[in-house]
């Protein structure tokens, strides 16, 4: 099966604006690249008209992040109300630029843990629930799915795994709701990646991938035979996107945790994954898309 192989703008830039952002998908355009992720980071920062007019022939994905501040459970009315005004930005730009998903894991902000047991869990999967209920609403009338990404135990304590984000989900997915899997997340919280998109199954609606040290995909221990055929088995039509980051942004190198640099320049690292991505999608019966 055939996909599209996209990066993240988090690559070289944070946070994407109008002013950075031309120049940037220029260049990812000229790497040979079919897709783009574009986070949000705050509303206002990016602009349909612009990104369309920057597109060019790119599929452009939409991506949230969930700064300190931004929670729909176990929060008061009014942070939930300002994190649902954010996330319908997201909807409402995804919407406007064509892209088909908003992705990200829109339930508490990123690094925010705390002990749950099973019943405090429930109860947190309830409010979660019903405070993506509108948004989901939303994005399901403007043509876009809410992808909700489950993170790793480092990064969060209320959605690690595949399993829980479909118990947690339930009523949900189907109805502007689906399940956004990043292979680095999987390879720390599952005990098989490829198990893992087995059981996201039709709710799979975004993939983004790595190596296993946040480093470009390929040559590394994930097992990407694995992942690959799973995405087949369950019918995965979306992009294969390369989500890394840059250490040289002190905002987004504390927030995920890069302490070094992860290839000797951001743009091998972009050359790199997709070689491999490609290299791996050519090798399929049906050759390049």
């Amino acid at each position: 099966m055939q996909r599209l192989i996209g990066v993240n703008t988090w690559v070289w830039e944070s946070p994407l604006t109008d002013a950075n952002l031309p120049p940037l998908l220029a260049k990812i355009a000229d790497m040979g690249f079919d897709a783009v992720e574009l986070p949000l980071e705050n509303v206002g920062d990016l602009s349909a008209g612009t990104v369309r007019d920057a597109l060019g022939g790119l599929r452009p994905w939409i991506v949230g992040a969930m700064a300190p501040g931004r929670e729909l459970v176990l929060a008061d009315d009014a942070v939930v109300l300002r994190t649902q005004h954010y996330l319908s930005a997201c909807i409402q730009l995804a919407h406007d630029v064509g892209a088909p998903a908003v992705c990200g894991p829109f339930y508490a902000h990123t690094g925010r843990l705390w002990r749950m047991d099973a019943a405090q869990r429930e109860q947190a999967y309830g409010q979660l629930r019903r405070n993506l209920a509108p948004l989901a609403a939303e994005a399901e009338a403007a043509g876009v799915v809410l992808g909700i990404e489950p993170l790793n135990r480092y990064e969060t304590s209320l959605l690690n795994t595949t399993a829980q984000a479909l118990d947690a989900l339930g009523p949900l997915l189907g109805h502007g709701v689906g399940l956004a899997l990043d292979t680095y997340h999987l390879n720390i919280e599952e005990r098989s990646s490829a198990g893992a998109v087995r059981a996201a199954g039709e709710h799979l609606v975004h993939l983004q991938v790595c190596g296993n040290d946040r480093g470009a995909p390929g040559g590394d221990q994930t097992d990407w035979p694995g992942i690959f055929d799973a995405l087949d088995a369950v019918g995965y039509t979306g992009a294969l996107n390369i989500e890394s980051f840059t250490a040289l942004n002190a905002s987004i190198a504390t927030a995920a945790s890069i302490w070094r640099p992860l290839a000797p320049t951001q743009d091998q690292l972009a050359e790199q994954g997709l070689a491999f991505l490609r290299s791996a999608r050519d090798r399929s019966p049906g050759g390049a898309p």
